[in-house]
This record gives structure tokens, C-alpha cells and sequence, in this order.
């Protein structure tokens, strides 16, 4: 009998565990929230956020799950001993965004494009963890390179990435997944950036697929 893998999800910017709930109504997972992620706290470097989730990892084999921001930390944690897989929606470290008109412009075209019911569960998160945690993150995790944390990675790696997600363009995906050897691109027509919130079927298909393991809930 194959040994059980652990689904350890991290959330994006501001984010925390609502945003995967449907994800975990379908797929058992465990969140692990950070500063800035559902944290309302100082924000480490990028090495001590790593830090805090690997410390947050149960024992045996595990399946990382980042979200936008999220997936930073992920990367920087995903040698650990106990990852055997990676997942990564829609990575936000695209260098072309760091000036803030081009941020501003790239989320405003992805929210038009996110559907709307979604909103005041978004805002409630971002109140939570709030703007100084928030504004602390992007300015720690944007400079850093994505693709330097890749290389050589020895577990198989998933970029997932929304067809309408302009945080996370085409190319740019391309270029995360190039960078890990074991790399796959899987693109979801018709989402956006929020896709562990708004297509968790989808999500919860992939890393099933990959990881047949990680087994999703069956109905009573």
C-alpha cells in the first residue's frame, strides 16, 4: 500500500486558508499560513519564511502547493527531504513587475477578468492579514529570483497558470517551469489568478493526476 502524501498548501499576498476551502472540501490539505500570508506580523527574508514553512510541514512525503505570492516561499523550501512534488499557481515574480505602474496595470486587467462573488471574501482576507504585512511581503519576496530556486530541482514541478491571469503571463510561466528539470506547464482556459479559490476541481485534477497519492474525498 502506498505510503499517504501530505497536500500542504501555502496562500498568496494577504491571503489564508479560505482561499483553498473548496480545494480542501475535495482533496484533504494542510495550510500553512506566513507573515504577510495570513500573518498579521514583521515579515522575514525570504529564507526565514522558507524557514517557518518547512517547520510547518508534517512527517512523511509531501506535496507543496503555492499560491501567486506564496509560491516564492515555496520554492526556497521545496528541497526539503520530505517534498517529493511542487505545484505553483500562478507565480507573481515576473521582474517586469516590480515597477509599480506595470503592477498596477497587470492586477487591474486580471481582476476584470476574476469572477466577482469572489470579492468580499478576498477583502476580508486582505483585512485580516492587512496592508502594512502585505506591503512588507512584496517589497522582501519581489525582488527575488524564482528561477535561481528552480534550478536542479530534483521533484517534479507544476506551473499552473490561468489563461486570463495577467500577473502571470504566458511567457513568464514558461520561463519558471524551463527552470526546474522536471518541469510541466498546465494552463486552465477561462481562469485568471485566483485559481485555488475559483477552480479547485481543476486544481484538485492535476495534482491528482501527478500525484496519485494525494487521493481526493469520495462522497459519503
Amino acid at each position: 500500500m502506498p505510503t499517504p502524501v501530505s497536500l500542504v498548501l501555502v496562500p498568496g499576498l494577504g491571503l489564508d486558508e479560505r482561499s483553498s476551502r473548496r480545494l480542501r472540501e475535495l482533496m484533504p490539505g494542510v495550510v500553512v499560513r506566513l507573515p504577510g500570508m495570513g500573518r498579521p506580523e514583521a515579515v522575514p527574508s525570504l529564507d526565514g519564511l522558507a524557514a517557518t514553512l518547512r517547520a510547518g510541514l508534517p512527517d512523511g512525503p509531501v506535496v507543496l502547493v503555492g499560491h501567486s505570492q506564496g509560491c516564492q516561499a515555496v520554492a526556497r523550501a521545496a528541497r526539503d527531504p520530505r517534498v517529493i512534488g511542487v505545484v505553483l499557481c500562478g507565480p507573481t515574480t515576473d521582474p517586469r513587475m516590480r515597477p509599480l505602474r506595470v503592477l498596477a496595470w497587470r492586477w487591474l486587467r486580471t481582476a476584470v477578468a476574476e469572477p466577482w462573488w469572489q470579492v468580499p471574501l478576498v477583502l476580508a482576507q486582505w483585512w485580516h492579514t492587512g496592508p502594512r504585512a502585505m506591503t512588507a511581503l512584496w517589497r522582501t519576496a519581489a525582488p527575488e529570483r524564482i528561477e535561481e530556486d528552480l534550478a536542479g530541482l530534483p521533484v517534479p514541478l507544476v506551473v499552473l497558470r490561468g489563461g486570463r491571469d495577467a500577473l502571470c503571463p504566458a511567457d513568464w510561466a514558461r520561463r519558471v517551469t524551463a527552470a526546474a528539470p522536471r518541469g510541466q506547464l498546465v494552463e486552465l482556459p477561462g481562469a485568471a489568478h485566483m485559481t485555488p479559490q475559483t477552480h479547485p476541481e481543476q486544481l484538485a485534477r492535476v495534482v491528482a493526476d501527478y500525484w496519485p497519492s494525494v487521493r481526493p474525498r469520495t462522497s459519503a
